[in-house]
């Protein structure tokens, strides 16, 4: 009887272990020579943020920078636009693209972590770029024009509109672009990279290196991410 039981116990915390486990937030830290940001991964969009994941944990981001900055707007990193170009003008399949995957929740208020696409009709995102939302604060009135650009009976939230007016954003890349993840530490980091001195392209004239990794869950408790 108490084998049984035991077993039974034991059974019961694996399980809680593992819930626990998938209830868990991913953070990941963006290191540039300007400082660090760190992240929360949404669980919205487990396609992306796994993806996400996995190059940075190979280190594949760590060969690139933000190269494109625009304040308002956003501030951009990994493969560049151009690179994909040239890759899908040699060869229509080379680019191994991400299906969109939009959420209501997940808006473009500043520090939105989203992934990067060119025009293709279905939205999908490229497997290598990314970008950081730093947008600009928006009146109601400004809103409303946002919702008939996008059509089909668009409207935001009460609390979309709420944050894009006392936050800040660029609302009208939602439902257009897929959300991954928010900014949580280091909104200052965000504000200077934006503020970079750039060239007409909007390419930085310092270079800014990234490196990501993925907190674990010692780091993200020492942050007072996690208890």
């Amino acid at each position: 009887m108490m084998k049984k039981l035991t077993l039974l116990l034991g059974c019961i915390f694996i399980f809680i272990g593992i819930t626990n486990a998938q209830k868990a937030n991913t953070y990941v830290k963006i290191e540039t020579n300007l400082g660090a940001m760190i992240f929360s991964l949404a669980k919205e969009t487990p396609k992306h943020s796994q993806h996400f994941i996995r190059l940075a944990k190979k280190g594949y981001f760590n060969a690139y920078t933000f190269n494109r900055v625009i304040k308002g707007f956003v501030i951009q990193g990994g493969e560049t636009d151009s690179a994909y170009a040239e890759m899908l003008k040699k060869d229509s399949s080379a680019v191994k693209y991400l299906a969109p995957e939009f959420h209501a929740n997940l808006i473009h208020q500043k520090g939105a972590l989203a992934a990067g696409r060119d025009d293709n009709k279905e939205k999908k995102s490229f497997p290598g770029q990314f970008y950081v939302v730093d947008g600009k604060k928006y009146t109601d009135i400004q809103l409303d024009a946002v919702e008939k650009r996008l059509g089909k009976g668009f409207k935001f939230s009460e609390q979309a509109r709420k944050i894009y007016k006392e936050t800040g954003g660029v609302p009208h890349l939602d439902q257009n672009y897929t959300i991954f993840g928010q900014l949580v530490i280091g909104w200052e980091v965000l504000d200077q990279i934006a503020s970079t001195t750039k060239n007409k392209a909007d390419q930085p004239l310092m270079a800014i290196p990234l490196k990501i990794s993925v907190l674990n869950k010692k780091a993200a408790t020492q942050l007072g991410l996690i208890k």
